[in-house]
C-alpha cells in the first residue's frame, strides 16, 4: 500500500506511533487516549472572535456544544457536526479545528453532538442521539442566530455514515430539512467487503479488523439502513450531497458506490476521490497539499449550496 500513497501524506503517516489493535480488551485505553488528545473550545479558538456554550438536549442526556461568531451575520447558516470513531469511541470535540476554519471562513453557526457509543449502546442509539441533536438545532435556530433553511449535516468517518443515516432519518420523519449533507470518507456498509476493504484492509490508519469490530459493535446482529446507509432501499428526496474519500482507504469503493446510487436517485451529489490519500488525511497532514485542495473544494461545494437562490429553492 505504501507505493500507492501520496509522498507528503505518506511522511505523516511515518511519524504516527503504533498503537494496539481495536477491539474490546484495548478499547477502554484507547478511548482514554483519543478524548485525551483533542482539543477544548478555549484551545481550538485560540483568539478568534468565536464564542461557545455546552449545553444539553431536554428531554434526554444529549450533550452539544454550540459554536459561533460573538455577532453572528444575519442569515448566518448552520452546521450541525457528527464526530467520527468507528462508532466505539471520541467525543465531540474531535473535530473543533475543523468547525473553527468553517465559523471563521462562512459564519457558521454550529452544534456538535456527543452521542452514545457502542458497543454500551448499540443501534440506535447512537443515529437517535444524533437525530435528538439536530431536532433541537433546528427547532432553535432563531435562539441559537441561524436561517434554519441553510442547515448543513456533516462528519467524518462514522460521522459521515451517521450524518448520512440522519439524513435519511429526517427524511422519513419529515424533517428537519437540510440544505446539504457533508460526507468526509463515511462508514456506510456494515457488510465490511467492498474490494478496496479487502485489497487495504491490513494497513493504514482503519483496518477492516478494526473496521468490523465497529460493525459489530454497533448493530450487535441487527440490519438497519439508519444505521448503516449502504443499505438503505430509497435514496430519493435526500439533501444535496458532497462526499469525500481517499482512493488508499477501506472507504473508497463503498463510498464511491453510494455517490452513484445518490445519483441515480436525483440527488445532486459531488464526489472527490483524492489519489494516494488514506483515510483521514487531513488531519494527520493539515499541510499537505493534497489537504489544501480537499480543504478548497469542501469550500467551494458549500459555497454553491448555501447560495440564497439554492437556499430558496430554485437552481
Amino acid at each position: 500500500m505504501s507505493d500507492a500513497l501520496d509522498p507528503e501524506l505518506a511522511a505523516a503517516l511515518r511519524d504516527l506511533p503504533d498503537g494496539p489493535a481495536l477491539n474490546a480488551g484495548t478499547l477502554p485505553a484507547i478511548r482514554a487516549a483519543v478524548r485525551a488528545s483533542n482539543p477544548g473550545c478555549a484551545e481550538a479558538v485560540g483568539d478568534r472572535d468565536i464564542v461557545w456554550e455546552h449545553r444539553t438536549v431536554p428531554g434526554t442526556e444529549v450533550a452539544v456544544t454550540v459554536l459561533r461568531p460573538r455577532v453572528p451575520a444575519p442569515g448566518a447558516p448552520g452546521f450541525y457536526n457528527i464526530h467520527g470513531g468507528g462508532m466505539v469511541m471520541d467525543d465531540r470535540f474531535a473535530d473543533l479545528p475543523r468547525l473553527v476554519g468553517l465559523i471563521e471562513e462562512f459564519g457558521f453557526v454550529a452544534v456538535t453532538v456527543d452521542y452514545r457509543l457502542a458497543p454500551e449502546h448499540p443501534h440506535p442509539a447512537p443515529v437517535e442521539d444524533c437525530y435528538a441533536g439536530l431536532s433541537w438545532m433546528a427547532g432553535n435556530a432563531a435562539e441559537l442566530g441561524f436561517d434554519p433553511a441553510r442547515l448543513i449535516i456533516g462528519g467524518g468517518s462514522a460521522g459521515g455514515g451517521l450524518s448520512a443515516g440522519v439524513a435519511l432519518l429526517a427524511r422519513d420523519r419529515g424533517g428537519p430539512a437540510l440544505a446539504g449533507q457533508l460526507l468526509l470518507c463515511p462508514m456506510l456498509d456494515d457488510r465490511n467487503d467492498s474490494p478496496s476493504t479487502v485489497e487495504l484492509g491490513d494497513g493504514g490508519v482503519w483496518t477492516r479488523a478494526s473496521n468490523g469490530f465497529g460493525w459489530r459493535s454497533l448493530l450487535d446482529g441487527r440490519i438497519s439502513e439508519y444505521a448503516a446507509p449502504a443499505r438503505a432501499a430509497d435514496l430519493s428526496g435526500l439533501p444535496p450531497a458532497f462526499v469525500e474519500v481517499g482512493a488508499v482507504e477501506i472507504f473508497r469503493d463503498e463510498d464511491v458506490d453510494y455517490a452513484r446510487r445518490l445519483w441515480q436517485a436525483g440527488v445532486p451529489t459531488e464526489l472527490h476521490v483524492w489519489a494516494g490519500a488514506y483515510h483521514g488525511f487531513d488531519r494527520f497532514a493539515p499541510e499537505a497539499e493534497a489537504t489544501t485542495a480537499a480543504l478548497a473544494a469542501r469550500s467551494s461545494w458549500l459555497r454553491r449550496v448555501l447560495a440564497p437562490h439554492n437556499a430558496e429553492g430554485r437552481l
